[in-house]
């Protein structure tokens, strides 16, 4: 399992908060139980737009056979260097 920090939203600000990936169910969404405990019990929200990277991770995963995990840290770490060029 993976730690990954990212800017969710709380009343409006964006502030970083760690989500946990490791391997989904392949029925579900992989951060649907963590959405909906920020939710509940913190009061924040995980943006759309990375819900939606996360569904298209999960998506590639099971169509490639590879580890969602494996292929999220490859993804960020791809998006990283492409911000640091």
């Amino acid at each position: 399992m993976k730690k990954i920090s990212i800017p969710c939203d709380f009343n409006g600000q964006k502030i970083p908060f760690p989500i946990y990936v490791g391997e989904p169910r392949p029925d579900k969404h992989p951060l649907q139980n963590q959405a909906s405990w920020l939710s509940s019990e913190r009061g924040g929200s995980i943006p759309q737009e990375v819900m939606d990277s996360f569904e298209k991770l999960h998506n590639i995963s099971k169509e490639n056979n590879v580890p969602f995990e494996d292929l999220c840290v490859y993804a960020l770490g791809a998006a990283q260097d492409k911000k640091e060029d």
